[in-house]
């Protein structure tokens, strides 16, 4: 992501993976309320409600604060996009990239209108738009993009893009004919070079705001800065001379609630409108559902489960084991047993189905060859641990369901509770089995090379296999789409077939908000401030 690099910085202050949001808006952190338990009997009354599918309908008006909750980060938390403590929830409020992820799964233009490779996809042309302003009044232009490029690569960032890019782009070769165009030379071809900036590690930051822009947020957003302590309070305005038009709001207040039982209770209250970077069990999801001040949002596949087998740690060296693993248990039963439903099941290929390249065939569900494969490999009697965690409420429900599915096959499942506040420094690819999950909104290039490519440092399996690397290379040079579609499709199929990964689901983040928001839209990593407002606001 890297939310990986986020969660790899966070954890070694007992701060949760994800790229976590933090600050308590200027009013102060909030108090838990009691509400949980007060509500927990209309959920009871109502046991077969349904979690809506989407929040209110219905335009927004003008104006008003949108106030968001969010769990506490890092004190080394910072505003610059390309650092792995950036301060996730603000960016895209104060910042724009070069080109993002439409809601399509496809790339879309942001700040570059057009884009257009050579003819071997060896050079990119980004032609930019006019008559966009920083925050402090300064036109942007080309110039503040290669600055962008440059500042993200530069080693003293230390960027989770960095590893990414570096490969492709020399920061020296950069060129700026004019105020209005970009050219990126490559080291080798890439024909989607133009997906890998649409990470929030790129944001676009004005020429020069190296060392100022952890604190000022000046960037070309929607929202300027009001006032930001890392893990503190935050507050952002509307930026009237916005390029796409003033936000619908007035200002976002960010708080800074513990837990996600305080954060619930603090919607439940009214005290905030908005629960973000919180996946809510089921059970809490019916709670507030149920509610008469909140209810339920939906951001689609937002999430994939995964079980990561190390492909270094026996039994899972042998690839027959690994397919048995995947072969042994059912994804519509955990996405069922895990999540109610609410998602996608995975059969194993992490790539979501809204990506354009995402390739749907799949091989069935077989106990029987599951048995058959591990009778081949010697482990007929196969037992292993599985470690999960309270550290997402999903983690424990997949891995039972895991347990009693693959069950079915004759494999011995024993699920063992590590503590949360450090899985990941204790547990995250050091034991050969356990329960993880990524975000999606990845390009399929960053994901397979990020993830799954042999010898990368966030490849969580350590499997390794030079048919699937090559593939990948051959997929960057092949400049023909649809030949390039079957080459990324090639490269699916070896990581459900020899991979290390059990994917069983991609789920449905249920996002708790106010009965009072309108315009809520979100996918992968891209959330929409331009138009999220208020009703009575």
């Amino acid at each position: 992501m890297s939310e990986i690099s986020h969660r790899t910085a966070h954890a070694a202050a007992g701060i949760p993976r994800r790229s976590v949001l933090t600050a308590a808006a200027a009013g102060g952190a909030l108090g838990g309320s009691a509400l949980l338990a007060g509500c927990s009997g209309a959920a009871s009354a109502s046991p077969s409600r349904a979690v809506p599918t989407r929040g209110p309908a219905g335009r927004p008006d003008r104006g008003g604060t949108l106030r968001i909750a969010r769990p506490p980060a890092s004190d080394a938390e910072t505003l610059d996009p390309a650092s792995a403590l950036s301060a996730y929830e603000y960016l895209g409020a104060l910042y724009n990239r070069l080109v993002r992820i439409g809601s399509d799964g496809a790339v879309a233009p942001d700040l570059a209108e057009s884009w257009e490779p050579d003819a071997k996809a060896t050079t990119w042309t980004f032609r930019l738009r006019r008559g966009v302003t920083f925050h402090d009044g300064r036109a942007f232009t080309s110039a503040d993009a290669a600055y962008t490029l440059r500042h993200i690569l530069d080693k003293a960032t230390a960027s989770p893009q960095a590893p990414v890019l570096s490969p492709l782009v020399d920061p020296a070769r950069l060129r700026t004919p004019d105020a209005h165009t970009l050219i990126v030379p490559l080291k080798s071809p890439h024909a989607e070079f133009p997906s890998l900036l649409t990470h929030y590690n790129c944001y676009v930051v004005p020429e020069g705001s190296a060392r100022s822009i952890g604190r000022t947020g000046i960037g070309t957003g929607p929202f300027r800065l009001a006032s930001f302590t890392a893990a503190g309070p935050g507050r952002v305005t509307a930026y009237p001379d916005h390029w796409a038009g003033r936000p619908v709001l007035d200002a976002i207040d960010f708080y800074t609630v513990a837990d996600m039982q305080a954060r619930s209770n603090a919607l439940l209250a009214g005290q905030v409108d908005l629960l973000s970077q919180t996946n809510l069990d089921f059970a809490t999801a019916r709670v507030i559902a149920a509610s008469d001040r909140a209810t339920i949002a939906r951001a689609e596949n937002a999430q994939w489960y995964v079980l990561p087998m190390l492909t270094t740690e026996k039994p899972f060296t042998d690839v027959r084991v690994r397919q048995a693993m995947k072969l042994a248990y059912d994804p519509a039963h955990i996405l069922k047993a895990a999540l109610q439903g609410a998602g996608t099941a995975g059969w194993d290929n992490p790539v979501p189905p809204n990506d354009p390249a995402h390739l749907a065939a799949h091989p069935a569900h077989d106990p029987e060859q599951a048995r058959h494969l591990l009778k081949k490999a010697g482990y007929e009697r196969l037992a292993v641990d599985l470690y999960t965690s309270a550290y997402d409420p999903i983690f424990t429900p997949m891995a039972l369901a895991y347990q009693e599915s693959a069950g079915r096959a004759g494999i011995r499942i024993r699920v063992r509770t590590a503590a949360a506040d450090s899985y990941y420094t204790q547990i995250w690819m050091k034991k050969p089995l356990m329960a993880t999950y990524w975000y999606t909104g990845r390009p399929i290039d960053q994901l397979l090379n990020q993830v799954f490519r042999g010898g990368s440092s966030y490849n969580e399996t350590a499997w390794s296999d030079k048919e699937f690397d090559a593939l990948l290379d051959r997929a960057r040079r092949e400049i023909d789409e649809h030949r390039r579609r079957e080459l990324y499709g090639q490269a699916q199929t070896l990581v459900i077939e020899r991979g290390g990964a059990i994917t069983p689901m991609f789920a449905d983040r249920l996002v708790g908000i106010s009965r009072k928001v309108r315009g809520y839209a979100e996918h992968g990593f891209e959330f929409d401030y331009l138009h999220i407002g208020l009703k009575g606001a």
